[in-house]
């Protein structure tokens, strides 16, 4: 009127309407995404370093299970927690001073091992089939008496038989090679550098009686990856809800 010019101004985007940054229920999910994916983040990294210690095998002992400089989480798990089978981390003067060592346990208190039957180790007179020993070998070790392990304590040998200073080197101790379970301090799950993942159950130690059951490992890698997923999808709502608006709204004046 009177000669003024009107220009129309386009709405701006209110309630559930859906503007340059998408609707108001869109960011509220991306919010809602983001803020959940940080608790399953930090929550999972958090429950990881309660539970587990990574540590470096410096030697070849365990190969081919663990190579030399390998990096394995442990779970942190008292001594009588401990089952035939487990490879485990543990601290004996005896042994090594103040470094810890890692061994797979072959027999607990009361058990009888001998070395060997059929190329076999034997646990309480029943042979042990151990797929995790390198191809090609046998379980026989030299000098390797019929030992009865004393109650709270553990007998431990390397994957690598040839090269480990495991229980048979020290077979003439006190202790007659056997290790205090209050000397270990965690069982290993899993090789993450390189990612071999998580170590074959030893399922020939079934018939003397039941397994370590799994850690959490698998659980609380799920949550991180989880955490991770909805943190990024929902930060990247309003990019891309953004891109996608200013396509769809033409400029003022455009015809």
């Amino acid at each position: 009127m009177g000669g003024e010019s009107m220009t129309r101004t386009a709405p701006r985007s209110g309630g559930a309407g859906t503007g340059p940054v998408g609707s108001r229920t869109g960011q509220r999910l991306s919010g809602l995404a983001v803020a959940l994916g940080i608790v399953l983040f930090l929550g999972g990294f958090g429950w990881g370093a309660v539970t587990y210690r990574p540590y470096t095998v410096p030697t070849s002992s365990m190969t081919p299970t663990i190579d030399a400089g390998d990096r394995v989480l442990a779970e942190r798990v008292d001594g009588d927690e401990v089952r035939r089978g487990d490879v485990v981390v543990f601290k004996d003067t005896a042994w090594v001073t103040n470094a810890p060592v890692v061994k797979r346990v072959v027999a607990v208190g009361g058990d009888t091992v001998a070395c060997c039957t059929d190329g076999k180790l034997t646990v309480n007179g029943k042979q042990i089939e151990e797929p995790y020993l390198p191809k090609g070998s046998v379980a026989e070790i030299t000098d390797f008496p019929t030992v009865t392990v004393p109650k709270g304590r553990l007998f431990l040998l390397g994957d690598e038989r040839e090269g480990s200073l495991d229980s048979t080197a020290h077979i003439t101790d006190a202790a007659g090679g056997t290790v205090a379970i209050g000397a270990v301090t965690a069982r290993v799950d899993a090789v993450v550098w390189p990612m071999d993942g998580m170590l074959k159950r030893p399922t020939g130690f079934e018939t003397l009686g039941a397994l370590s059951s799994p850690g959490p490992l698998r659980t609380i890698g799920v949550l991180i990856v989880a955490g991770g997923v909805l943190v990024l999808g929902g930060g990247a709502y309003g990019p891309i809800a953004k891109r996608r608006g200013g396509r769809r709204t033409e400029p003022a004046g455009a015809h």
